[in-house]
């Protein structure tokens, strides 16, 4: 190994003590918790509270009625599963607006794009059982409107007048009033026919339809809003799934099969690296010739949505060529990335060891949903990437392209550290 990359990375990185581990947690726990699990104790995330506070949104509606073009769109809450909420989105707008609940639109948005019109979306709330997606008019029109291809006339009633500021997730795009529904009415809805013959077929499993679906060419958000609707499945086993777990159980379920097929394909032949940047965000890809395994690491700078400490935070999750069985620390993000790197690996015919680097810098002030992961790193992977000889080579190129020294990211990956590290049979070997 070349004098420099010693320099660089002092050769005590060693992985962290248990002790260790829990200072870091507690110290970031925002990071890890990202408004889901409440791991301050309290029962409301304070961060999402202060961004609440900050992006007010605008009356749309004078009173208890609004109609107008969904999307299509629906939402599936998750508060008190198995009896959660279900209903549409509906903006008070006529026409296409088929943007509003497109991800794969949204790249080169700012965020105050993509918050000016997710605030228009008004959610109607229909209690459920999840398992009860024959019951009643308002759920058997709410599957039929993530049936349909375009936008959809809706007209809906409520109980009261929708209220409330622009609801934010890490894990979902955001939206703005709600309220309970007391009716909903569509105008003719022409389904997406792809998604319709998995709905049709009984007996195909939802995973099963999920990787047909992709293969076809349907949109990976598109995809997600049916499976959240309980659309695909054994009959007997169909039900509502929450809007966030449909996100990340679709990215998971398309990666995991197309891995398969990554796994089958010769290596690449050299190191390259991937860039590209957006909502103030960086994403670096390293691809090094190896067998599959892959990384994603997260560095968040203070005054990020979710680091409110003055200290930069950084986490990894990580796999080897089988896979991981445990849920990512990271969350959905883990494997929004993952996705779009195994399709990539697939369209090339290659495999790779991969890691993925992500500085989110203090202009990324609200979440906006793991789409961003998604997207930006399938828009890296579309550029032309460097290449290089070695490892050292890329570190060094990349050590240029970050703000945070290279050190700092070795002592928080796994990968790094076992490929800078771990000695191999071949070098005892002369």
């Amino acid at each position: 190994m070349k004098d420099w990359l010693w320099q660089t990375i002092d050769s005590s990185v060693s992985s962290p003590t248990t002790q260790e581990i829990k200072t870091v947690t507690k110290d970031f726990r925002c990071v890890i918790c990202k408004g889901s699990k409440m791991l301050c104790g309290k029962t409301s995330c304070p961060i999402l509270i202060r961004f609440y506070y900050m992006v007010k949104t605008k009356p749309l509606m004078n009173d208890f009625t609004i109609d107008g073009s969904s999307p299509p769109s629906i939402f599936v809450g998750r508060i008190g599963y198995p009896h959660v909420y279900v209903g549409p989105l509906i903006p008070p707008l006529h026409g296409n607006t088929s943007f509003l609940d497109t991800p794969e639109f949204w790249q080169g948005k700012g965020i105050e794009d993509i918050v000016s019109f997710r605030s228009q979306l008004v959610r109607g709330k229909y209690r459920v059982n999840v398992k009860s997606v024959t019951q009643g008019k308002i759920v058997e029109l709410t599957r039929e409107l993530a049936l349909s291809k375009d936008s959809t006339e809706v007209e809906a009633q409520f109980l009261k007048k929708p209220s409330g500021r622009l609801v934010l997730d890490d894990e979902a795009q955001p939206f703005g009033p709600s309220a309970p529904l007391k009716n909903l009415s569509l105008s003719s809805v022409k389904t997406e026919q792809r998604i319709e013959k998995a709905f049709s077929d009984t007996d195909l499993k939802a995973s099963e339809a999920v990787v047909w679906l992709h293969n076809k060419g349907v949109l990976i958000s598109r995809i997600q809003r049916a499976f959240s609707a309980g659309l695909f499945g054994i009959e007997k086993n169909r039900r509502f799934v929450p809007t966030r777990w449909s996100i990340t159980a679709v990215d998971s379920t398309i990666s995991k099969n197309l891995l398969e097929e990554v796994k089958t394909f010769p290596l690449i032949n050299e190191f390259r690296v991937y860039e590209h940047t957006a909502l103030d965000n960086r994403w670096l890809v390293i691809m090094i010739p190896g067998c599959w395994s892959y990384e994603l690491i997260e560095a968040w700078y203070p005054g990020t949505v979710w680091n409110p400490s003055n200290k930069i935070a950084i986490f990894s999750d990580w796999e080897g060529y089988e896979g991981r069985t445990t849920y990512p620390q990271i969350g959905g993000c883990y494997f929004a990335a993952r996705v779009s790197i195994s399709r990539a690996l697939v369209n090339e015919g290659r495999q790779a060891t991969i890691i993925v680097l992500r500085e989110a810098h203090p202009g990324y002030i609200l979440p906006v949903g793991v789409w961003n992961v998604r997207e930006n790193v399938k828009e890296a992977l579309k550029n032309k990437p460097l290449l290089f000889n070695s490892l050292e080579e890329s570190l060094r190129y990349i050590s240029t392209k970050l703000d945070i020294p290279l050190v700092r990211w070795v002592e928080n990956s796994y990968l790094l550290k076992h490929l800078l590290f771990q000695r191999k049979l071949s070098d005892f070997v002369r």
